[in-house]
């Protein structure tokens, strides 16, 4: 999955201070005919949206997550850290890092589903350990699943930088209906 960027820097005329611009483009759920997904279950769907049968969800290019990698228990997701993911402080914000977190552990469950079933998440815990930044290159965010019932599922996802460091780890719960 790829998204066009566009970057435009310019002054902000109120501020003085120099802007840049980044758009996105994304296919609205609401225009999608989803019938190609019954009878698939859990890891066919997640693997339509890879080969492009399925377009994405748009939080994906909202955050501009580059890679997903889903298999059965187990998914990796990749995003580039980038300076518009910041917070106040100049680090990638939590709720980016959250995000990522939540995508992994959550489709780690998604890929165990059966033919007809669904999941929400009921909970995600996430820990930050280390601060993020562009500097931090090629973000990577494996999430797996944990022990999988009937009913609830528990997943982790860990977060690590280019060069491998633990950034952040979370775990969720999840509940499964038909």
């Amino acid at each position: 999955m790829t998204q066009t960027e566009a970057r435009r820097t310019e002054t902000e005329p109120d501020s003085g201070f120099p802007m840049e611009s980044r758009t996105h483009s994304w296919t609205p759920p609401s225009r999608v005919d989803f019938t190609p997904l019954v009878g698939l279950d859990g890891l066919g769907q997640l693997e339509a949206m890879v080969t492009g049968k399925m377009p994405p969800p748009p939080v994906m290019s909202l955050v501009g997550m580059t890679g997903f990698h889903p298999e059965r228990g187990r998914v990796v997701v990749e995003m580039p850290a980038a300076e518009f993911h910041y917070n106040p402080l100049g680090g990638v914000h939590g709720g980016v890092i959250s995000t990522l977190l939540d995508t992994a552990a959550g489709c780690s469950v998604h890929s165990t589903l059966a033919e007809g079933e669904m999941y929400t998440s009921l909970d995600l815990t996430v820990k930050f350990l280390r601060p993020v930044t562009a500097d931090s290159g090629l973000l990577r965010c494996e999430g797996r699943v944990i022990q999988r019932g009937r009913r609830t599922a528990l997943a982790e996802a860990q977060l690590f930088d280019e060069s491998g460091k633990l950034l952040a780890h979370a775990t969720s719960s999840c509940m499964i209906f038909s």
